[in-house]
C-alpha cells in the first residue's frame, strides 16, 4: 500500500505522551532518561494502521470530497519542508496517533504496506529489521537505532503483522466475490483457499514468530543505541475491527448498495468471519508474540476501539445520510464513520486513493491517539484495553476514549 525510494528521519514537534499498553502488567515507575536525554520522545513503527493511512478524511460522503477533507493535499507530507513524503506511499499523516502533544516529541517511522521484513523492488517497504541498501533505504529497526542514540525515547509503539497475513489481498477478494455473485447464490471469500490458507495453523505459527522477531529487533535497536530495557518500553498495538458483524450493517446484502453506496462490500457471512475468525486470529498472534518476546514489551488492545463508528455500521452514516454539511458540523464525530470506505481501481476518483480503504480515518486516528496518550500515563507507561466511552470530543479535539 505505498512505494518509495529514499528514507530520512523526519522529526515532528507536537507530541506529548506515548502509547503503552499491556496484558497483565501494572503501572511501572517512570523510566530514567535515555542516551540522548532531553525532551521525552515517542517513536511509532509498523504499517498503515499506525502510519496514519486515511488520516486525511473525516467521515465518508458520496458527494464532494471537500466535505470530508480534514487535512488537505499535504496530509501525508512528512519531510522537513512539508513538501512531500520521505518515502512515497508511506502515508504518515498529520493525524497519526503518535502526535499526542503536551511536551513530548513524536517521530513516525511507520510505513503503509510494511511487513515484518523489508521488501525492495519497485516499491520499497521498510520492515522491522536492519536492512540497509547503502543508498539511503533502511529498515525501520535500523532507522530507530540511528534516531534513538541522539534522542530520549521513552516509548516505541509498534503495529505489525496485518500485511504478513495478506490483509489487503483478503479484502480485495471479499469485495470482488461480493460484486461478482448474486445474493441468492453468494460466493463467500472466507472459504476461498487464497484466503483461508492465511489462517492455517502452520501459517499462524510462522506469522506469530515473525511478529515476535520484529519486537526483538526493536529491542536490539534500542540496546544498540545505548538504552537499558528499563529506560523505555515497547508497546505493541493490535488491530481494530473496521466493519461490524452482519447484524450491525445499515445496508442490506441484497443488491450492491453495500459497495456502491457504503463502500463496504462484504457478504454477511464474510463480515461475521472477518470479526470472529480473521481479526481474532491476527490479534491473538500479536498477543502471543508479545508474550513470547516478554521483557519490556506490552500490548495495547484496540480491537474494539472503533465499535459503534465502524464502516457501514447502523449507528452512524454518510454525511448526507445524517444531514451534515461537512465534517466540521456539530456532532459529526458521533454521527459519521471513523473508517474510510473501500475503494476499487474502477471506482476511485479525485483525491481518494485505493490504499486508504478500510483504515481508521481522521476521527479514528484521533481516537487511537487518545488511547496512546492515556497509555503513556505521564511518563509511566501502562498497558490496557482502549474503548470509546462517551460522545463528543475532549479538550484536545479527540473522541472520548477510556484505557482500562
Amino acid at each position: 500500500m505505498g512505494s518509495g525510494t529514499r528514507r530520512t528521519l523526519a522529526k515532528v514537534a507536537l507530541v506529548a505522551a506515548a502509547v503503552l499498553a499491556g496484558t497483565t502488567v501494572g503501572t511501572p515507575p517512570a523510566a530514567a532518561d535515555g542516551p540522548g536525554v532531553g525532551t521525552p520522545t515517542i517513536v511509532t513503527l509498523g504499517d498503515s494502521y499506525i502510519s496514519g493511512e486515511a488520516g486525511r478524511w473525516a467521515g465518508n460522503s458520496n458527494s464532494s470530497s471537500t466535505l470530508v477533507d480534514a487535512l488537505g493535499a499535504t496530509a501525508y507530507f512528512d519531510n522537513v519542508s512539508n513538501t512531500a513524503e520521505t518515502i512515497p506511499g508511506c502515508h504518515r499523516s498529520k493525524a497519526a496517533e503518535v502526535f499526542i502533544g503536551g511536551g513530548v516529541n513524536g517521530v513516525n517511522l511507520a510505513c503503509s504496506g510494511a511487513r515484518t521484513a523489508t521488501r525492495t523492488g519497485s516499491s520499497f517497504k521498510p520492515g522491522i529489521d536492519f536492512y540497509d541498501s547503502g543508498a539511503g533505504q533502511v529498515g525501520q529497526a535500523k532507522a530507530l537505532q540511528a534516531f534513538a542514540g541522539t534522542a530520549n525515547v521513552k516509548m516505541v509503539v509498534l503495529s505489525i503483522g496485518g500485511n504478513d497475513f495478506n490483509f489487503a489481498d483478503i479484502v480485495q477478494t471479499c469485495v470482488t466475490n461480493f460484486l461478482l455473485s448474486p445474493s441468492w447464490l453468494p460466493n463467500y471469500c472466507y472459504d476461498d483457499a487464497s484466503v483461508s490458507g492465511n489462517f492455517s495453523k502452520t501459517n499462524v505459527t510462522a506469522r506469530t514468530t515473525a511478529i515476535k522477531n520484529a519486537i526483538l529487533n526493536v529491542r536490539t535497536a534500542m540496546t544498540n543505541a545505548g538504552y537499558s530495557t528499563s529506560q523505555y518500553r515497547i508497546v505493541v498495538q493490535n488491530y481494530p475491527s473496521p466493519v461490524p458483524p452482519a447484524a450491525g450493517f445499515r445496508y442490506s446484502q441484497s443488491g450492491y448498495t453495500r459497495q456502491s453506496v457504503g463502500g463496504c462490500g462484504f457478504w454477511n457471512r464474510d463480515a461475521d468471519w472477518a470479526n470472529t475468525t480473521a481479526l481474532a486470529t491476527i490479534n491473538r498472534a500479536v498477543a502471543n508474540a508479545v508474550a513470547q518476546a516478554g521483557g519490556n514489551a506490552v500490548l495495547l488492545d484496540v480491537a474494539a476501539a472503533l465499535n459503534g463508528r465502524r464502516l457501514c455500521e447502523n449507528t452512524v452514516g454518510l454525511l448526507e445520510e445524517k444531514g451534515l454539511a461537512s465534517w466540521q458540523s456539530t456532532g459529526a464525530v458521533d454521527r459519521t464513520e471513523w473508517v474510510s470506505q473501500i475503494r476499487t481501481l474502477s471506482t476511485v476518483s479525485g483525491p481518494y486513493q485505493v490504499q486508504e480503504s478500510l483504515h481508521p480515518s481522521y476521527w479514528g486516528e484521533l481516537a487511537l491517539r487518545n488511547c496512546v496518550r492515556q497509555a503513556y500515563n505521564g511518563g509511566s507507561p501502562r498497558g490496557g484495553r482502549c474503548t470509546r466511552s462517551a460522545t463528543g470530543l475532549n479538550a484536545s479535539g479527540e473522541p472520548v476514549m477510556t484505557l482500562a
